[in-house]
């Protein structure tokens, strides 16, 4: 096991990752930027750095200051969190390069996954379900066009590289894929620095469902259920469940089975997600691989009772997975709210600093949080600054259970999305399970016209 581990990140995934570590008897060393040299994770590591000034360009990102941080820290290991470097595979490169280990998969199985348009190719090969679409970059609006048109429409314009929702935007005709092409291609680009982008056919009244793996250096690969992410905001998730209220048990199984199809053929190795789009047959198709941790990892560890995190730090360095297929139960059912600090009416965000603060507190609240009173919310970094999950022996009661959390939550000096997941949670279609990934755009939204 690592004697000292270098964290490449901030807020609540930063102490996460300080945790699972002081249950492994591992000394964490946490990095920041003078933006947060107050910040949480800070206070809660063993040991911090500085790594540069406030834009993340300088600091989160400067690859050069973070492995100076790991090497002044002694870190035999470097744990990435998720977004900033965690899918960078030439930071994995350069880590390998100063003997220092990577806590996630191969450089090359990140570059692979990283591209969605090798990615497809990948899966295609492995025989996964990929959503209709053409296999190649489009390098012109005319293209572009053409590729549309033999589809048909509607069609999502996405970007090859990165993720989060940028770069991705659904055309319904000609005018608009005339309209979005050059500025779609610009934001990938800007974000990415890739302005690849390719065309697939649009999954009607389709659900966002993703299975979580663990996989080993030794060839061992199990995966542990799936999550329901469907309730998105500009295709980008706030409120995950698992198990999915949607998929029957067939569905469920066969997806399960693809997951670990797919990570062997292309020989994964630690924590990773496959994501799938699910339509109203229950036909289910691949949308991407997460070659990392993920937000919403919570609600898998509540109803698996698996700790992801300290799994991800022991099969990193070398242990072999015990645990096996047969032993994976879901038990109960869970939810995760993340808070942002953003205005629930349009969700711009909404930095500023927290003057008052009051979380909910009960047997069955997990609260992940990277911030407390009297820390101000920057516009430098992503406005997430915690995630609530709830969990009961249904639904019915982890709902009941967060929504009353939720009630119970209490920020003051910023705006939060509290509001706009409490209207979520109290809509008939959401507790009867029928939201689909148009749910807050074309539903929820609507309604408050």
């Amino acid at each position: 096991m690592f004697r000292k581990v270098l964290i490449a990140n901030r807020g609540e995934i930063a102490c996460r990752i300080v945790r699972a570590c002081e249950e492994l008897g591992i000394i964490s060393a946490a990095v920041y930027s003078e933006a947060d040299h107050q910040a949480e994770h800070v206070k809660m590591a063993d040991e911090a750095y500085l790594i540069g000034p406030a834009p993340v360009k300088e600091s989160y990102l400067n690859i050069h200051s973070i492995l100076q941080a790991a090497k002044d820290a002694g870190a035999d290991a470097v744990h990435p969190g998720y977004g900033l470097l965690s899918e960078n595979a030439d930071f994995a490169k350069k880590c390998e390069r100063e003997d220092i280990t990577f806590i996630g998969p191969s450089p090359e199985s990140m570059e692979l996954m990283g591209d969605k348009i090798s990615a497809r190719k990948a899966m295609k090969n492995a025989e996964i379900p990929i959503i209709p679409g053409i296999n190649q970059r489009v390098e012109s609006v005319e293209a572009a066009l053409k590729d549309a048109e033999q589809i048909g429409y509607p069609v999502m314009l996405k970007a090859s590289a990165g993720g989060g929702g940028i770069g991705m935007q659904k055309v319904n005709n000609e005018k608009e894929l005339r309209k979005a092409f050059e500025g779609n291609k610009k934001r990938a680009s800007d974000f990415f620095g890739n302005g690849t982008l390719y065309i697939e056919k649009i999954i009607e009244h389709a659900r966002h469902v993703e299975i979580q793996i663990l996989a080993d250096q030794h060839g061992n690969v199990i995966h542990l259920g799936e999550r329901d992410c469907s309730i998105q905001r500009r295709n980008q998730k706030v409120l995950e469940e698992s198990p999915s209220p949607f998929i029957n048990a067939a569905t469920r199984q066969k997806m399960g089975e693809a997951a670990i199809k797919a990570a062997e053929h292309i020989g994964y190795r630690n924590a990773g997600t496959i994501e799938f789009l699910v339509d109203d047959q229950q036909q289910f198709y691949f949308l991407e691989m997460n070659t990392r941790l993920q937000v919403e990892h919570p609600v898998t560890e509540e109803v698996t009772n698996v700790d992801i995190v300290q799994w991800q730090l022991r099969v990193a360095s070398g242990e072999i997975l015990h645990i096996t297929q047969d032993s994976i139960i879901q038990n109960g059912h869970a939810l995760e709210a993340r808070i942002y600090a953003e205005d629930p009416s349009n969700f711009f965000p909404s930095p500023g600093k927290i003057t008052a603060l009051t979380l909910p507190r009960g047997e069955h609240i997990r609260h992940e949080c990277g911030v407390r009173e009297g820390i101000v919310v920057t516009p430098h970094y992503d406005p997430m600054i915690a995630k609530i999950i709830t969990t009961g022996k249904d639904r019915h009661e982890s709902i009941n259970q967060m929504i009353s959390a939720l009630n119970n939550y209490h920020v003051e000096g910023i705006k939060t999305n509290i509001p706009m997941i409490l209207e979520v949670l109290n809509h008939q279609d959401f507790k009867q399970g029928q939201t689909t990934t148009a749910f807050v755009t074309d539903i929820l939204r609507s309604t408050n016209v």
